[in-house]
């Protein structure tokens, strides 16, 4: 950044009132000339005095008494006269000798308070004036730094000092040239100290010049950083979005030559529970470990960035085959997955990974970017901690994922899902002692669709709180008007369990519908308890305390620990169909299933089996002491007009699990 003389000294005024004057440093003075205010005050008093004198002796010379003494007065006159001027010259030279030192002093303290050091040569290159800031900046020694010294002299003293490293004779002449041109001139020189002067040079127009000397080292420091913090993430060095869209810029025009290179984007799994369970702090040191390993994992070539997040993204240059490629994502992957120690707590995560190739997935920035990350939704969406090359098809995907994303939050916003009741048997009593409620979505043009596929876009986006409030609702409403045996369990979601008023929307549900406590089960699954299960289970008895039973629902599927059992007493374990599946065969699951409802009775908990769809594997329940069962072979969900009769149905008929 050029930075001029001060405004105070410019190359005209320095021209035209420092000309023929040195010293104004170190003391030497030289009287400047008088003010003209002065020199026309002498002149009106001299002539006054003049005037006045041949007046009197005109006067005088008309008066025939006074003829005798005229050359005696006249003679006092000139006396008197001579006098008068006498004392007003010694005023005048007093007070041009005090406004002269005032003058010397405020030029002295304004030179010597600049923060640069300035320099003033005259036509032949000698110094005319000098502040004080010049001799501190460079260590300089004021028996050779002086008025009248050559500028060559000033230079040579500089490379002998050792504040200047370059040849003498070269840069003199080189300022010399410039300034006998007029030109300007901007310079920054680096000392040996590691400091950087940027020095100007003014010509001035009755020649000489004027260079001021500033010290930018902390300016082109702090211009550093803040090109740095413009480019680069703070908290893990890396590369920032910005600086990666540049460089992919580069990389694209590669490809015009025949080059190729891949674009990986990465998602760390499950970062937000990290944050969450163990705070910022250990997220943070998180970040930055993770950061260290995927620069390992590449080469100097390649091109490591933090876009924002936990969302990394690579640029593996000069690609010859897809096994490369293949080969990096497997380091990514081991190094990610290698345990951390942030702060103290262990970590354990996992990545989904995206991959884009260029210019065959896209020749501009845009294009490929957005393919990568395509591909990187497409590795969470296969349950994540894979990783997915991009295909043609994945934009297809996405389109119509985004359509169905904007279909349910019409669908949300109407209240035209469903909810469907799929009743629960006691196996000792061979009654129906519950319904789960089920939720449907009749889509007006595709007809029903799954939940699996629409729960995970309700999860994705938010809708699933409000989705889940609404099931909390309806699903009240509709058992209040059940037989009073028969107990409602709904699923709440680990999103909507996070909040911190879902005791509160419990609670209201309950008042409004009429249905007591003890007939609402709340089914919530393990992954509610890995990512903070403090807060897990201060949320579990807070529930508990408004009356409503809790379940464990797909108990054995997720990262089940028996401490959870022990740590809250859960009212019921609901057995995974996984388990049933395979229940019947030779050196199945059945060994399992005996040792959770094991587990269940030690801890006075009711268990419960899903998915039954065989009188094999009803009776195989029976035997190994299963308390409940839900599945086809009783009955699938049904809507609620249709749940009203099958309860009545059981009723007239004493229908029941044979």
């Amino acid at each position: 950044m050029p930075i001029e003389p001060p405004a105070a000294i410019t190359a005209t005024s320095l021209g035209r009132s420092a000309a023929g004057r040195t010293g104004f440093y170190d003391g030497d003075s030289s009287v400047r000339r008088g003010p003209i205010r002065w020199l026309v005050l002498c002149g009106i008093i001299l002539i006054a005095a003049i005037a006045l004198g041949t007046a009197i002796a005109v006067g005088s010379f008309r008066h025939a008494a006074a003829l005798a003494d005229w050359r005696e007065q006249t003679r006092l006159l000139i006396g008197l006269t001579v006098l008068a001027v006498a004392v007003i010259l010694s005023l005048i030279v007093r007070q041009l000798l005090r406004e002269n030192q005032l003058s010397r002093m405020r030029l002295d303290t304004a030179l010597n308070n600049m923060t640069q050091g300035l320099m003033l040569y005259d036509a032949s290159s000698r110094i005319v004036l000098f502040n004080r800031r010049y001799i501190e900046m460079y260590g300089l020694s004021l028996e050779v730094i002086k008025p009248g010294r050559l500028f060559r002299d000033v230079m040579k003293h500089r490379k002998e000092t050792g504040s200047f490293e370059g040849d003498v004779e070269e840069f003199c002449s080189t300022v010399l040239q410039n300034v006998a041109e007029k030109k300007l001139t901007h310079t920054i020189l680096e000392t040996k100290a590691g400091r950087s002067v940027q020095i100007v040079n003014q010509p001035l127009i009755e020649g000489g010049w004027v260079a001021t000397h500033e010290d930018i080292t902390e300016l082109r420091r702090s211009e550093a950083q803040i090109k740095r913090l413009a480019h680069y993430d703070a908290l893990t060095e890396l590369p920032n979005r910005a600086l990666f869209r540049q460089q992919l810029e580069r990389e694209l025009k590669g490809t015009k030559r025949g080059e190729q290179f891949a674009l990986l984007y990465i998602d760390i799994d499950e970062f937000k529970g990290i944050n969450d369970s163990l705070g910022h702090p250990v997220g943070d040191d998180f970040l930055k470990s993770l950061a260290r390993r995927l620069k390992d994992c590449t080469r100097e070539t390649d091109f490591v960035a933090r876009l924002g997040g936990d969302e990394f993204a690579i640029i593996q240059t000069a690609v010859s085959t897809l096994t490369e490629v293949k080969d990096l994502v497997t380091r990514l992957h081991e190094a990610i997955r290698r345990p951390y120690e942030c702060l103290g707590p262990h970590v354990l995560t996992d990545a989904s990974i995206g991959v884009a190739m260029a210019p065959v997935d896209g020749s501009d920035i845009d294009q490929l970017i957005k393919n990568a990350d395509l591909a990187m939704y497409d590795a969470k969406a296969a349950g994540r901690r894979t990783f997915r090359f991009f295909e043609p098809e994945m934009d297809a995907k996405a389109k119509a994922r985004r359509a169905l994303e904007l279909d349910l939050r019409e669908a949300i916003r109407t209240e035209s899902l469903e909810l469907h009741y799929q009743p629960l048997v006691d196996l000792g009593s061979n009654e129906v002692t519950g319904c789960e409620a089920l939720l449907r979505w009749r889509h007006p043009e595709r007809g029903m669709i799954s939940p699996a596929e629409f729960i995970p876009i309700a999860e994705d986006t938010g809708m699933i709180t409000e989705l889940g409030e609404w099931v909390l609702r309806t699903a009240c409403a509709e058992a209040a008007t059940w037989p009073d045996q028969v107990r409602l369990a709904v699923n709440v979601s680990p999103v909507q369990f996070k909040s911190q008023t879902l005791p509160l929307k419990v609670a209201a549900a309950l008042a409004a519908s009429g249905l007591p406590a003890n007939r609402l089960e709340l089914e919530i699954t393990e992954a509610v308890l890995i990512r903070d299960d403090e807060a897990a289970l201060d949320m579990l008895h807070q529930l508990g305390a408004i009356g409503v039973r809790i379940s464990l629902d797909d108990f054995g599927t997720g990262y089940s620990s028996l401490s959870y059992l022990q740590r809250f007493p859960f009212d019921k374990i609901k057995i995974d169909r996984s388990f049933i599946n395979d229940l019947t065969e030779i050196d199945g699951s059945s060994s399992i299933v005996q040792a959770v409802v094991n587990i269940a009775v030690a801890r006075n908990m009711t268990t419960t089996a899903e998915g039954v769809e065989t009188q094999q594997q009803l009776d195989l329940l029976r035997s190994l002491g299963c308390n409940q069962m839900q599945g086809y072979l009783f009955s699938a969900a049904r809507p609620p007009g249709e749940i009203q009769k099958f309860f009545r149905s059981c009723e007239s008929t004493d229908q029941a699990v044979a």
